[in-house]
């Protein structure tokens, strides 16, 4: 068994964390949800404090009145929560509504600092979000290079890019882990490779931090973005940059909010009052997992989110495995992305098609089912091309969280048996 902090690592108690989202106990509790890689369900702790700064807050920031300075405050910790979610510094997160509109507020900012000619590098395999604002800046004279992917093994390879590296490009645009196909990528190499050729990276970690604990210094990339509404959170994107990166970006709020107001120059109409109240419940939820995990109480947040990532980890390992092992054992199935359950190659986002059938005809026959898969491109359409998969009709995904159950998979693999 494994070791983490001294202690044993123990087995996910699936049971208790499922009773801490109401979605799963009381609203859906027949319903098998594996569509996790569009949004998560919130726990309790989420819902609790988005519902008690609507009845209790719902006021300005910034006046000299109590309430007011307690939605302040409040909004502050959401800023000071979601830098400890990442392993941030103080000012370095930007909160945002969605992952795509702080791409494109990103891509905005930096823009002024780069001259006509100079070059950005989009990896085929992103979502789109991570590459639609860049490839839009080929309209104002920024080159734009594709990172082309590995078709038969639906990849990124760090030899694929060196080629496109050279003195005019500016950043690196890759995903950490596909959203399509779950595979995870080796950002520290790549990173390693865009810096030594005078570059920036930033990395979409959509898919990825539901799963692990983002850590963004160890990662050494330059900006990081993440769904917080897919980790467990209320709707809202988390844009992190290096303090003198996001300091040197143009701001893209009111003329008259300075260059040095990081992140308010990059939260143009603020950020969501409410929804940042809803934020420190993922670190209330992270906690209280832990909690019951380990007698020994965790020597900060950040150690006990980590001890909680590191449980759900293990029992995502087991869900893929199980439904890894029928997919590659069907005939007339094949895996998109890594056919090993291995967590340190992917996470439990699996991709699949059916030979002679349509990604679009196989999720509505799993419904009668109560169990709840999507097909389609998952807006990673550039990705889906590449792979030749445009007919038919992209992939079924399937995307589990530590909340799924292994008698859930038990479920999906009979229903998979009996339509394919």
């Amino acid at each position: 068994m494994a070791k983490v902090y001294d202690e044993q690592v123990p087995a996910l108690d699936v049971d208790f964390v499922r009773s801490q989202f109401p979605a799963l106990t009381q609203h859906w509790p027949d319903w098998a949800l594996m569509d996790n890689a569009g949004g998560s369900v919130t726990p309790q702790q989420v819902q609790t404090r988005v519902a008690d700064y609507l009845r209790r807050y719902m006021v300005q920031l910034g006046a000299s009145y109590p309430l007011s300075q307690r939605a302040t405050q409040i909004v502050t910790e959401a800023h000071e929560f979601a830098e400890r979610l990442v392993g941030a510094q103080s000012g370095e997160v930007v909160i945002g509504p969605s992952t795509t509109l702080n791409a494109k507020i990103l891509a905005m900012a930096l823009r002024p600092l780069w001259r006509d000619g100079d070059k950005v590098i989009v990896s085929e395999l992103d979502h789109e979000a991570n590459i639609g604002p860049w490839a839009a800046l080929a309209e104002g004279g920024i080159e734009v290079l594709t990172w082309r992917l590995r078709p038969e093994t639906a990849a990124l390879e760090l030899e694929d890019l060196t080629p496109l590296l050279d003195e005019r490009v500016r950043l690196v645009c890759m995903t950490h882990c596909a959203n399509v196909v779950g595979r995870i990528h080796n950002v520290n190499a790549i990173a390693a490779a865009v810096h030594q050729a005078g570059a920036q990276l930033c990395v979409d970690g959509v898919a990825y931090a539901p799963h692990r604990l983002v850590d963004v210094a160890a990662l050494d990339v330059d900006y990081y973005l993440l769904s917080l509404y897919k980790v467990y959170g209320p709707h809202l994107g988390l844009l992190w940059g290096r303090r003198a990166l996001l300091e040197a970006a143009r701001g893209q709020n009111h003329y008259f909010v300075g260059e040095q107001q990081v992140p308010y120059k990059l939260e143009p109409g603020n950020a969501n009052h409410e929804l940042c109240a809803g934020l420190v419940g993922i670190g209330d939820y992270l906690s209280v997992v832990d909690a019951h995990h380990h007698e020994r109480p965790a020597a900060s947040d950040r150690q006990g989110f980590a001890r909680s990532f590191e449980l759900f980890a293990a029992h995502e390992a087991q869900l893929a495995e199980r439904l890894l092992a029928f997919l590659r054992d069907h005939p007339r199935v094949k895996i998109i992305g890594p056919p090993s359950s291995d967590p340190s190659v992917r996470v439990p986002t699996i991709a699949f098609t059916v030979d002679g059938r349509k990604a679009s005809e196989i999720p509505p026959l799993l419904d009668p089912h109560k169990l709840a898969i999507r097909w389609g491109d998952f807006y990673a359409r550039r990705g889906i091309e590449a792979l030749g998969l445009t007919q038919a009709e992209g992939v079924v995904r399937v995307s589990m969280v530590h909340y799924n159950t292994l008698d859930e998979v038990d479920r999906l693999v009979r229903a998979l048996d009996e339509v394919l």
